[in-house]
C-alpha cells in the first residue's frame, strides 16, 4: 500500500481527543511538510530549468492532475498570468472545468479522455503530472501521450515509486501517511502547493518577471493592481505617484516598460525593443 494511503500511528484515538489536541496534532503533521519539500529541491531545480527552456523556445508548461492534485495545478497556472503577465502555464484537469469545484466520478480513471486532452501538448512543451499516489490513470496516460509527441515529461508525487519509462524526471515529496488515511488534501496537498509555487515563481523570475522582489510584469486589471503597478514604478524609479500613473498609461499598462522608459529616457517602443533584446530582463536592459 502507498505511504499516503497508510494508517498514521499518530491518528489512533483521534476522534476522542479535544479540539485543541486535534489542532496541535494536525499542526505537528503539517510541520513535516517543509522537510519533505526540502529533500526534493535538487529535482525541483531541474524541473525549473526545463520549464524555462521550454518557454524560451515558445513552449508551455502543462500541469496535469485529477482531484485535489488537479485543482492545485489549476490554481497555480491561473495565478501566473495576473502575477507575471505570461500565459505559458496551462492546466489539464481530469473531468474538465466542472471538476474544479465538484467531484466528477470516474474522471481520474479516464485514460481515453487523458489522451485527448494531452493532444494539445507539443514537443516544445513541458508536461508535469501531479498525483500524490503516483498512479492516477488519467495523469499517467496523459504523460505517456505527451512523451510520445516529444514533450519533456515530469511527475510530481508524494510516494516513492519506480520512475515510469515515459517520465524524464520526478519530484518526490515524501509526506508520509495522512492523519485521515488517504486524504491527500492534507500534507500531500500542502507539499504539492509549495512545490508548484517554487516551479512557477522560479521559472518566471528567471524569465524576467521579477526585479528586486517586485512583480514587474503584473497585469493591472483592477484598482488594486493598478495601484500596485504604480507603486512598483515608484520603487524602481523614485518618481511620484502622479508620474508613475502617467508612465504606466504611456507604457500600455506595463510597469517594467514604464520603469525603463523613465530610467533610460526611452519611448515606449524603444523600451520594449530593449527589453526584447535583453530577454525580458529589466536588470539586463538597465545595464545595457
Amino acid at each position: 500500500m502507498k505511504d499516503t494511503e497508510n494508517l498514521n500511528p499518530a491518528a489512533k484515538g483521534i476522534d476522542a481527543i479535544s479540539v485543541s489536541d486535534l489542532l496541535n496534532l494536525i499542526h505537528g503533521e503539517d510541520s513535516k511538510v517543509l522537510d519533505a519539500v526540502g529533500t526534493a529541491l535538487g529535482n525541483i531545480e531541474s524541473a525549473v530549468t526545463e520549464a524555462v527552456s521550454s518557454i524560451k523556445q515558445g513552449g508551455r508548461v502543462f500541469y496535469i492532475g485529477a482531484g485535489t492534485s488537479g485543482r492545485l495545478g489549476v490554481l497555480d497556472a491561473a495565478e501566473v498570468y495576473p502575477t507575471f503577465g505570461s500565459k505559458s502555464f496551462k492546466a489539464i484537469m481530469a473531468g474538465g472545468e466542472a471538476a474544479v469545484t465538484h467531484a466528477v466520478e470516474g474522471a481520474e480513471d479516464d485514460r481515453d479522455d487523458a489522451r485527448i486532452e494531452a493532444g494539445a501538448i507539443t514537443s516544445k512543451d513541458l508536461a508535469l503530472g501531479i498525483t500524490a499516489s503516483g498512479r492516477t490513470p488519467f495523469v499517467m496516460a496523459a504523460l505517456e501521450k505527451a512523451h510520445a509527441t516529444g514533450a519533456r515529461c515530469w511527475l510530481l508525487t508524494c510516494n516513492e515509486i519506480d520512475k515510469p519509462s515515459f517520465v524524464d524526471g520526478m519530484i518526490v515529496l515524501p509526506t508520509g501517511p495522512e492523519l485521515v488515511a488517504g486524504s491527500t488534501r492534507l500534507k500531500a496537498a500542502t507539499a504539492t502547493k509549495l512545490a508548484l509555487n517554487m516551479i512557477s515563481t522560479a521559472a518566471m523570475t528567471r524569465l524576467g518577471g521579477v526585479y528586486d522582489g517586485l512583480m514587474v510584469d503584473v497585469v493591472p486589471s483592477n484598482e488594486k493592481l493598478v495601484a500596485r503597478a504604480e507603486w512598483i514604478i515608484m520603487q524602481i524609479t523614485g518618481c511620484t505617484r502622479d508620474e508613475a500613473s502617467k508612465l504606466l498609461k504611456e507604457s500600455g499598462m506595463r510597469p517594467k516598460t514604464a520603469s525603463l522608459m523613465k530610467l533610460k529616457g526611452l519611448t515606449k517602443e524603444d523600451a520594449e525593443k530593449l527589453l526584447e533584446q535583453s530577454g525580458g530582463s529589466l536588470r539586463a536592459a538597465l545595464a545595457s
